[in-house]
């Protein structure tokens, strides 16, 4: 039987970390690594089966996510946020190709985006495909960028079934992931000598994107407060530049 271990990184994911375990219950192997929380994220952990392992914060949180990723002994793997979880269609999907013969080596998974209690089907949130279970070996981050994608070294393929993820439950979510991803933004941009591509005209261009051309709007209020993030998530970064 092929086995599959789950990875996921965790700092300060009280909130979020049991309702992730839980969705896990069939996986083989769940390695969890906890980067200097300071709530409860290492208490809940330790209620679950997982291997828990402990690794100092970092802004390059890929890092982390590739140490994850080594600790894992399956042939398959999945990675996984601590905010996000998988319903069981998608987890008989994985089980029913595990239980053949694989054609790819990596598959690409819809991840349906829930934003303050809603899923928006709408403004470029779904299906937003995300490279996520790959055999061992053949995927890796290159550890340069944050928002870099899985490096696969092989044939790559797609599944059916999405995976869930609940980034803003309320507006401290919303406060802490916008100062942090917008600091990533402006240093990734600063370093590239480009500070310049970052603007309010950027930011008005990102907000028409998402709520006009994507039809955020038919979402409703979450999607005008996602329109609305992304477009400050610009702004930030662009303060953030002036400002350094």
């Amino acid at each position: 039987m092929t086995k599959i271990s789950v990875s996921i990184i965790a700092r300060n994911e009280e909130k979020n970390l049991a309702a992730c375990l839980e969705s896990l219950s069939w996986a083989d192997e769940v390695v969890l690594v906890d980067c200097e929380s300071t709530d409860k994220t290492a208490e809940i952990a330790a209620r679950y089966p997982v291997k828990i392992f402990s690794r100092p914060n970092t802004s390059n949180l890929n890092l982390n996510k590739q140490f994850g990723i080594d600790q894992c002994s399956g042939e398959w793997i999945f990675y996984l946020d601590p905010d996000e979880t998988v319903p069981d269609g998608l987890r008989d999907e994985i089980k029913a190709l595990l239980a053949g013969a694989p054609p790819a080596d990596a598959y690409s998974i819809p991840r349906r985006n829930y934003y303050f209690g809603r899923w928006l089907r709408h403004g470029g949130k779904y299906p937003d495909p995300q490279l996520r279970l790959f055999r061992k070996g053949k995927a890796s981050f290159p550890c340069r960028d944050v928002h870099e994608r899985l490096a696969v070294r092989g044939k790559e393929a797609s599944l059916k079934h999405p995976f869930d993820h609940f980034p803003y439950r309320d507006h401290d979510d919303v406060v802490k992931k916008l100062i942090f991803y917008a600091g990533l933004k402006a240093e990734k941009f600063m370093k590239a000598g480009r500070p310049s591509a970052l603007g309010p005209a950027r930011a008005l261009r990102k907000f028409a994107a998402g709520y006009f051309l994507k039809l955020g709007f038919l979402d409703g209020p979450e999607g005008f407060a996602a329109a609305v993030i992304d477009m400050f998530n610009e702004v930030l970064a662009y303060l953030k530049t002036k400002s350094s």
